[in-house]
């Protein structure tokens, strides 16, 4: 009995003895890995929300405008695939081109004065003179003031019975078609988009003109160099990148333009609808109880596709002026 009773506890102590040779064979984990990996993830976990709002209210939406795109979906029906079906449909669509016109041409109206005026009116309030306070805070009241509400406010000037139309008939001018003459229509709007945007570039312009060395002005000064030559051979080099932002962020704006026009224009796009823009053009599609998404999608790529071209043809300039 003895003996059987030894013999049973001999596997009992040589598995115990197995057990403990795994545990001192095993390696311990240092002390500081499980800090390295906390301190590692995070960043992570900071950076979590962030994605989250990226991903739900941007690429999300991004990603199924591109898959629609592709698609005849409708606001209440699915669809199905179609394929460039609406790329197609788009070369042969003329309020598409008419919008696209209208774009381009908004841009070509609205990056020159929105790259040189506010530089104008940045170097006016530069200086440092008493009450200058007041007006750097006047020409920037037009960025925080709501678009609705500039908006309004310029139709009511612009309208056939508005101020300015009332000024010209004192004086014997006679009335303007500001918001009824497709062109003169357009120009408002881009003249509203130039008011707004004044301010907010000015302020971008003065942030780099703090940075211009003042021994460039004087010793262009003591060269003889006038106000005008010291403009163009000392303040535009020095703030040039600056300009180039500025023409990439106004580029950009001008070409997704749908408040002033849809506020100055109206829903229809003024006049049998010659003042669409691109952006417009996409609500009135792609809206509504029978709204078009797919149609609609497919042009909103194309926005996309140009502003990016815009970007990249901004940038290779400036790469090429360095060059």
């Amino acid at each position: 009995m003895a003996s059987s009773s030894s013999t049973a506890r001999e596997p009992r102590a040589l598995s115990r003895e197995r057990r403990a040779g795994s545990r001192a064979a095993s390696p311990e984990p240092r002390p500081g890995t499980r800090v390295r990996r906390q301190l590692s993830a995070s960043p992570w976990l900071f950076a979590a929300p962030g994605l989250l709002v990226v991903g739900a209210f941007i690429l999300y939406p991004f990603v199924s405008t591109v898959i629609n795109s592709f698609t005849d979906r409708r606001t209440l029906i699915p669809g199905e695939f179609v394929g460039l079906a609406n790329f197609r449909e788009l070369l042969h669509d003329e309020m598409f081109w008419t919008a696209l016109r209208n774009s381009t041409l908004y841009v070509l109206g609205v990056v020159p004065a929105l790259v040189l005026l506010p530089l104008l009116l940045a170097l006016l309030v530069q200086k440092n003179i008493p009450g200058i306070a007041f007006f750097r805070s006047a020409f920037y009241t037009p960025v925080v003031a709501s678009i609705v509400v500039v908006g309004l406010i310029w139709v009511w000037l612009l309208d056939e019975r508005g101020l300015v139309n009332a000024l010209l008939e004192a004086v014997g001018a006679g009335k303007v078609g500001f918001l009824s003459d497709q062109w003169l229509l357009l120009l408002s709007a881009m003249a509203v988009t130039v008011w707004k945007g004044l301010g907010y570039y000015m302020i971008i312009y003065l942030a780099a003109l703090a940075n211009v060395p003042r021994e460039l002005h004087e010793a262009a000064a003591v060269d003889g160099a006038g106000a005008v030559r010291r403009f163009l051979t000392v303040t535009v080099p020095a703030v040039r990148s600056t300009m180039v932002l500025v023409g990439a962020l106004s580029s950009v704006a001008a070409f997704k333009v749908f408040s002033e026009v849809y506020l100055m224009a109206g829903p229809d796009g003024g006049p049998a609808g010659e003042d669409t823009t691109l952006v417009m053009l996409v609500q009135r599609t792609g809206t509504g109880l029978t709204g078009r998404v797919g149609y609609a999608s497919a042009l909103s790529v194309v926005v996309f596709v140009v502003t990016v071209a815009l970007m990249l043809l901004v940038l290779r300039a400036d790469r090429k002026e360095d060059a």
